[in-house]
């Protein structure tokens, strides 16, 4: 029986099989949703899906787009939001 932490749907379980040829059973945490933009809610392109200690070991540039709102909102809505910026200025 699995200890108890375990027994819940949040971790993902995976078969392995051992050098002894047995089966085991790992768990291992499920990843987190992808990300969204902010304003119209469509998937955001670039921005790694994964755990907090995964996401840490990379490098900022691979962490989001470089460019303003990147990671925060799609490249449609930044462009609206950019042309907006420089008509009301």
């Amino acid at each position: 029986m699995p200890e108890l932490r375990y027994r819940s749907r949040s971790y993902r379980r995976i078969h392995r099989k051992t050098p002894g040829s047995k089966t085991v059973l790992r768990y291992k945490k499920k990843k987190p949703s992808k990300h969204v933009c902010a304003e119209c809610g469509q998937l955001l392109h670039g921005v790694p899906r994964g755990r907090p200690y995964e996401i840490r070991k990379l490098s900022k540039t691979k962490k989001r787009p470089n460019r303003p709102f990147g990671g925060y909102l799609c490249s449609k809505c930044a462009r609206i939001h950019f042309k907006s910026e420089a008509r009301s200025s």
